[in-house]
């Protein structure tokens, strides 16, 4: 992953591998990557759908992974994104 994907969707699909997410989540790469995307690229800022996020949690819990519901969480929107 590149060091330009927003958090904290980058950090989470770090944890669990962008494989396993596009497989626990149905989504397409393409959609898994858009998260990482700022909004003016047509992603979603770093953030992380809500549905999918509870996917990730149950995923993590039972594969032993360190994914709280805090990591879905980052940084404030960067300078020019909206909230």
């Amino acid at each position: 992953m590149s060091e330009t994907h927003l958090e904290p969707a980058r950090s989470v699909i770090a944890k669990i591998g962008v494989d396993a997410t596009v497989k626990v989540t149905g989504k397409h790469f393409s959609r898994v990557y858009r998260w990482m995307y700022p909004k003016a690229r047509g992603g979603t800022g770093g953030r992380i759908p809500q549905q999918e996020a509870l996917l990730l949690l149950e995923y993590a819990r039972t594969h032993g992974i360190d994914l709280t519901p805090a990591d879905f969480f980052g940084p404030p929107p960067q300078t020019g994104e909206a909230a």
